[in-house]
């Protein structure tokens, strides 16, 4: 077994990482470790993760030099595994459930307590950070009380007020330099204000730490704000469930319910997890997941998703996954992670801010020396500009300017329905230029129905219809759902079959008595399917070794915002297409209308093709149902699954639409070119600001703590503008 194989992944939350700055610090000082293989670091959710080799440094060294650097660190508690309510016993705890209701078992207790008392985000003033700009702040003061009082003692007064914020990051500044990295805001602010105080300029050495230490609190309650948004996520989650059992309810930690349980959702109630209507009608506000404002009626058989609010009725509903696997709590897990997937243009301003900032404190080394030496500049003079310049390196507005933008469009976007898998995806769908759609689930409603059984010669319909029932028990495309309603509703049981298996973008076939049963496309040309075909409809054919059993047609219909939405993407300058392996006749039946151009007949490496040649000539996006396109799906640029009825979806496309419609396509356009736009800004306000006042700084016009100033101001300033994103809403803004 090798090393590698060994390793041990461990992740912690990480506190005080306000910037992608901290973040950074803290990811090199982690890989600098021996024996660390990986770090991967979410600024939004606090997540640090790192694999470990059993030969290198453990997890206590990787606290101990995360806490050096000044962040606190603890490690994210392993989740217990789950315990199985086994036939006959109370799920409750009590054994025989006497309990009335009241009682649980202690380890649900205790999941129950933790999960009803959340911890309480500590204000700023309580934070190192706030403590340091109260501290500060008092000493400035004390100086200014002194300075006026007793003029001679100004100079001592200023300097002992610029020790007391400083000193906390020099300390800093030096540990941030023992991890091996020197050119830091910290080791710039440290030489700014020494150097202020050995040329006589206490009062403005005072003021720029003064000044450092509020803009260090401004850029915590920012980054605070941009957290919410993911944060707003789980709070929808509640604590408790009431759990039926044995003709009673009892409250029990929403965190032990497992699939199968049964469970009573009051009016007002929040759903806890994931479930299935047994008994009950009633309106659900399900805007928690789909963005929808409107409640929408749900009954028996309807699936509904935690964190969805009762309005009316008492429902009684069957647990389909746990709290853990809940729909929703998979979102915000999502939405987390997508962090890691950081675009290309954020990686690209973290290479240019390693050598902007070496380049800054060289110039700055070259204003201090080189005017004296060369033209008898004063040295005072010069040194006190240097100084200015050097404080003026820090790139923070520059490094924050790309994941705060990304961080507030993977929330506002998540809130409405539009999951996005990460920077990357947010960047690569911003330069699109053609949309590929599958047509079955995706164009169309993806609820077709059996309009026409065509047995073959001495066949009769319900048998044609049984045999394609057995075929087809084990799929889930929309065509078999068809078939088997129909013979649901006409009484007929699925024929016995065996090694029954799905044979993507063809069909379906089965074995019974050592024959085949294939169900896929029509083989032949015959005037009946071209008559069946020329009407929309779709056309399969059972055959049993290769001789024909018979035909079922099926029909559907497009989604009726299809035609809105294909309005919408040419607007935006894309080009639409539809990719299907349906016959062309019913693929022109339902694209010809919404003047959608088409190519039919394709089987899934067609699709792959096909979509792996439109990329070569541009960003191509491949919308598809999340069940057969998944070929498709990874091979564009983007690859969207519409509908989140499925694990399959979530899991592997590179973003989903929850409201399952097709309008939210160009949505996730508009919110991708939206971020794209804000991200030019920030960049612009960053090295705007810094130009301007790197310039003044050099003529002597701006000081040290204007300096200071308009690097705060600048941080503050982008992060400001990334926020203004989790207003954007892209369903509505054109």
């Amino acid at each position: 077994m090798t090393a590698h194989s060994r390793s041990e992944s461990v992740e912690w939350q990480v506190g005080g990482m306000d910037c992608a700055a901290c973040a950074g610090k803290v990811r090199t000082a982690v890989e600098r470790l021996p024996g660390v293989e990986a770090v991967e670091i979410a600024l939004i959710s606090e997540r640090l993760t790192a694999r470990l080799s059993p030969e290198g440094a453990g997890a206590a060294d990787i606290e101990q030099a995360v806490r050096r650097l000044g962040f606190t660190i603890s490690r994210t508690a392993k989740k217990a595994p789950p315990r199985f309510v086994m036939p006959g016993e109370s799920s409750c705890g009590c054994g025989s459930c006497g309990c009335g209701g009241a009682a649980t078992s202690e380890p649900e207790a205790e999941l129950q307590e933790t999960a009803v008392e959340p911890t309480a985000t500590p204000r700023w003033y309580q934070l190192p950070k706030g403590r340091l700009v109260l501290a500060s702040g008092a000493a400035l003061a004390l100086g200014w009380a002194v300075s006026t009082l007793l003029p001679g003692l100004e100079r001592p007064a200023f300097s002992l007020a610029c020790l007391v914020g400083l000193i906390p990051i020099a300390r800093k500044a030096c540990a941030l330099l023992r991890s091996g990295q020197p050119f830091t805001i910290e080791m710039l602010m440290t030489v700014a204000a020494v150097g202020a105080l050995v040329i006589g300029a206490a009062a403005e050495a005072a003021m720029v730490v003064f000044l450092f230490a509020v803009g260090e609190v401004l850029e915590g309650v920012a980054a605070n704000r941009a957290r919410d948004g993911i944060r707003a996520l789980t709070r929808q989650m509640p604590a408790t469930a009431l759990l039926d059992h044995g003709g009673h309810t009892h409250e029990v930690a929403a965190s032990s319910l497992r699939p199968g349980q049964i469970i009573r959702l009051r009016p007002g109630d929040r759903l806890a997890v994931d479930a299935e209507i047994v008994d009950g009608v009633s309106r659900l506000d399900e805007s928690a997941v789909t963005g929808e404002s409107l409640p929408v009626t749900r009954g028996p058989g309807a699936k509904v998703p935690a964190g969805a609010i009762n309005a009316e009725a008492l429902l009684t509903l069957r647990v389909t996954h746990s709290a853990a696997d809940s729909t929703l709590a998979r979102i915000a897990r999502m939405v987390a992670e997508a962090e890691a997937a950081r675009a290309p243009v954020e990686r690209f301003i973290e290479r240019f801010s390693r050598w902007y900032m070496p380049l800054i404190v060289g110039l700055a080394a070259l204003v201090a020396v080189l005017p004296p030496l060369l033209s008898g500049g004063s040295w005072a003079d010069w040194t006190y500009r240097a100084l200015a310049l050097l404080l003026i390196g820090c790139p923070c507005a520059l490094v924050i300017s790309v994941p705060a933008a990304m961080a507030a469009s993977l929330s506002s976007g998540a809130r409405r329905g539009l999951l996005i898998k990460g920077g990357a995806v947010i960047e690569a769908m911003a330069g699109l230029r053609m949309i590929a759609f599958d047509k079955t689930g995706t164009v169309t409603l993806g609820r077709p129905a059996v309009t026409d059984l065509l047995p073959a010669e001495g066949i009769e319909a319900t048998v044609l219809l049984q045999l394609a029932a057995g075929v087809e028990a084990g799929s889930s495309h929309p065509l078999a759902r068809a078939i088997l309603s129909e013979a649901k509703g006409r009484g007929i049981a699925p024929a016995a079959v065996t090694a029954a298996r799905v044979i993507p973008g063809i069909g379906a076939e089965a074995m019974q008595d050592g024959a085949v049963l294939r169900l896929a496309a029509p083989t032949g040309a015959s005037a009946t399917v071209a008559a069946l075909q020329a009407t929309g409809k779709t056309v399969v054919e059972l055959t049993r070794d290769g001789q024909p059993l018979g035909l079922i047609a099926l029909s559907d219909t497009p989604r009726p915002e299809a035609k809105t939405a294909l309005a919408e993407l040419d607007r935006l300058g894309l080009g639409n297409l539809m990719l299907t392996g349906d016959a062309l006749a019913p693929a022109q039946a339902v694209a010809g209308p919404l003047g959608l151009a088409v190519e039919a007949g394709l089987l899934p490496e067609d699709k792959l093709a096909r979509i792996r040649n439109l990329g070569a000539k541009g960003g191509v996006m491949m919308v598809g149902d999340g069940i057969n396109d998944a070929p498709a799906l990874g091979a564009a640029d983007v690859g969207v699954a519409i509908g989140a009825g499925t694990d399959v979806a979530i899991e592997t496309a590179d973003a989903v639409l929850l409201h399952d419609r097709l309008t939210d396509v160009p949505a996730l356009i508009r919110l991708s070119r939206q971020t794209m736009r804000n991200i030019r800004q920030n960049v612009a306000i960053a090295l705007g600001l810094k130009g301007v006042f790197l310039v003044t700084s050099v003529l002597g016009l701006t000081g040290l703590w204007l300096a200071v100033l308009a690097d705060t101001g600048a941080t503050v300033l982008v992060t400001a503008n990334a926020l203004r994103l989790l207003r954007f809403d892209p369903l509505t803004e054109r």
